[in-house]
C-alpha cells in the first residue's frame, strides 16, 4: 500500500498511524520530497479526474488565470501540494481522502 501526501498534513498523519495500528504495511510517499513522476500523475487523474485538485486550497487560489485553466495533470505537475491527501493505492484499488468508509475499508 503506498499513501501519497506530504509530511506536514495532520490527515496524511493520521492515516498513516491508522493504517500502521491496523498491521498494515504502508509506504509513505513525500510528493515534496519525491515528487510524482508523469506516470504516477497521470494514473491518479485517469481514476479521479478533476476531483484530486483541491480547488479550496491556498496553493490553488495562488494559480494564475492560465494554470487554473489547465489540466489537472498539470496543475499537479506544477504544484504537487495542489492535490487532495491522501491518496492511496491498495494494490489496484485507489483511495482520495480520509474519512470513515475509507478507513472502514482498509483497515478491515
Amino acid at each position: 500500500m503506498i499513501l501519497y501526501g506530504i509530511s506536514t498534513c495532520d490527515t496524511c498523519k493520521r492515516a498513516l498511524k491508522t493504517l500502521q495500528s491496523a498491521g498494515k504495511e504502508v509506504t509513505f510517499r513525500d510528493i515534496r520530497a519525491q515528487p510524482l513522476t508523469d506516470t504516477e500523475i497521470a494514473a491518479i487523474v485517469t481514476e479521479f479526474g478533476s476531483r484530486v485538485v483541491n480547488t479550496q486550497s491556498t496553493t490553488y487560489r495562488a494559480f494564475n488565470d492560465f494554470l487554473k485553466a489547465s489540466e489537472p495533470e498539470a496543475q499537479i505537475a506544477s504544484q504537487p501540494t495542489v492535490m487532495k491527501r491522501p491518496v492511496i493505492q491498495d494494490a489496484k484499488r485507489w483511495y482520495l481522502g480520509w474519512d470513515s468508509a475509507t478507513e472502514a475499508a482498509l483497515t478491515s
